[in-house]
């Protein structure tokens, strides 16, 4: 007999104190439940069940059996749902944590194409700048630029990009180009209104060392694509991820502000929560972002 269902069996009679409601939940005969527990006792020699008129319970032996077989028989039916799991269609809402610089600029204008590809998908998507804890903030999964925090997460990188100082020639031509980064002191900065460490820049020498610039700046803002039109119309310096600048620095709308600095290279990577295995619909939009980013980055946007 098969040992799985001898096992089953035995457990289900467990579970429902008798042979003839475990038959009921097994959907078979009481004889056919019977004769798979006296199967099990045979194969392994040993008594289980403490049979009596009025009810069945295990032995101290059947006890211990039936801990490690139901871990089995568990074990057993989470493999063949992973496997259904799998090869069906990926559906239900995906919950994504996205910042809001590159969801508003790169995810937004592409996600109608994931949609159209996975209808049975439906899509939240809320941009923000922090940290979210996916699991206890019931997120799927998160898009995040820079260094990822150290977690039990899951992390796929997915492309680079670099991040600049960049300015408008009409503000290099009023207001002179800094040389060095202490000329950074003597002009007019944009900065990130969210940033936890205040309006600081961390910018690396040309030794390598790692430096630090404060200025209050004229414009203060949560948004790099208004850091970029205020860069555009010549307000100041912004120090912004490719992504957002490529196009404008093509155009010739901006410059690089130092051209000899070391560039600063970030991973941009999608994270999920650990797991034996990834949910369809969140493998399903990793596979996508993956594919719509293959030829991009760090500079090519």
């Amino acid at each position: 007999m098969d040992r799985l269902t001898e096992m089953e069996a035995f457990a289900t009679v467990v579970d429902q104190g008798g042979f003839t409601d475990a038959a009921k939940k097994m959907g078979i005969s009481k004889s056919a439940v019977s004769k798979h527990v006296s199967a099990l006792e045979a194969r392994l020699g040993a008594r289980l069940l403490n049979r009596t008129t009025r009810r069945v319970s295990p032995t101290e032996i059947g006890l211990a059996y039936y801990d490690r077989a139901r871990r089995v028989l568990n074990d057993a039916g989470e493999a063949d749902a992973l496997v259904t799991s799998m090869q069906s269609a990926p559906s239900g809402l995906l919950r994504i944590s996205v910042a809001t610089d590159f969801g508003v600029n790169l995810l937004s204008p592409i996600l109608g194409d994931f949609l159209l590809e996975y209808p049975e998908i439906t899509v939240n998507m809320v941009l923000n700048n922090r940290y979210v804890e996916l699991i206890s903030e019931g997120f799927d999964m998160a898009i995040r630029v820079g260094e990822l925090e150290d977690s039990s997460l899951r992390a796929r990188k997915l492309t680079e990009t670099t991040k600049r100082m960049i300015a408008s020639p009409s503000y290099f031509q009023r207001y002179g180009r800094p040389l060095k980064i202490d000329d950074l002191n003597d002009h007019k900065l944009l900065h990130y209104s969210n940033q936890a460490n205040g309006n600081v820049w961390k910018i690396t020498a040309p030794s390598g060392e790692k430096r630090q610039v404060r200025s209050v700046g004229w414009l203060t803002v949560n948004d790099g694509q208004s850091l970029l039109n205020a860069a555009i119309s010549g307000l100041g310096i912004a120090y912004l991820p490719s992504f957002l600048y490529a196009d404008a620095m093509r155009q010739g709308l901006v410059e690089e502000a130092i051209p000899g600095l070391p560039t600063e290279t970030l991973g941009i990577y999608a994270v999920y929560p650990p797991g034996r295995f990834t949910q369809p619909k969140v493998r399903a939009f990793i596979d996508f972002l993956a594919k719509q980013l293959i030829d991009k980055g760090p500079d090519n946007w």
